[in-house]
């Protein structure tokens, strides 16, 4: 009996790491299928750029305590993703990107439906720490996926977007 509660218990493990993973997995499919669609433009950066650029800002060469603790913050980005196209029928990517999403794996921050377009802010979150923070906005004319993954706090999400220019941060800013 013991042993089968085992097996249970590890299959039933394998399935919650498996679901995860499939939840990034539609992200990534989603930004893979466009990725040399001409149309769109796509910026990719490393967790080692981002592990560059926040060990330059905490280095001991910096004197200014701002940039050290942005610097710090920048550490905390595992990676950013980002997938953008203009003159397109941005509403039915949105519709796509959004039909992709396991609803139940994210949580709404901010959804602002308009005439003319759609924008939602949703986060993903482990053990009290934001894993991704995921943006879409779709428009007659205009599409943008933003997939930021790391570990943060809602306050470094904050700052983050007073203290950088984070493409797309300025509309988890503005509202």
């Amino acid at each position: 009996m013991k042993r089968m509660k085992k097996y249970f218990f590890t299959i039933f493990c394998l399935f919650l790491i498996g679901s995860a993973q499939a939840q990034d997995d539609a992200i990534v499919k989603f930004f893979s299928k466009y990725m040399e669609d001409d149309r769109f433009s796509r910026v990719y950066i490393s967790p080692k750029m981002m592990q560059m650029a926040g060990g330059f800002l905490k280095s001991e060469k910096v004197s200014d305590q701002e940039a050290k603790d942005l610097g710090e913050l920048i550490s905390k980005i595992r990676g950013i993703r980002i997938l953008s196209a203009d003159k397109v029928n941005g509403k039915t990517f949105y519709q796509e990107a959004m039909s992709t999403l396991t609803k139940n794996k994210y949580e709404d921050l901010m959804d602002i439906q308009e005439k003319d377009s759609s924008v939602k802010f949703m986060v993903r979150e482990e053990n009290g720490r934001v894993r991704e923070l995921l943006m879409i906005s779709g428009s007659r004319e205009s599409f943008t996926l933003l997939s930021m993954l790391g570990s943060f706090t809602y306050q470094d999400l904050n700052i983050l977007a007073d203290k950088t220019s984070i493409p797309g941060m300025e509309k988890y800013k503005g509202k």
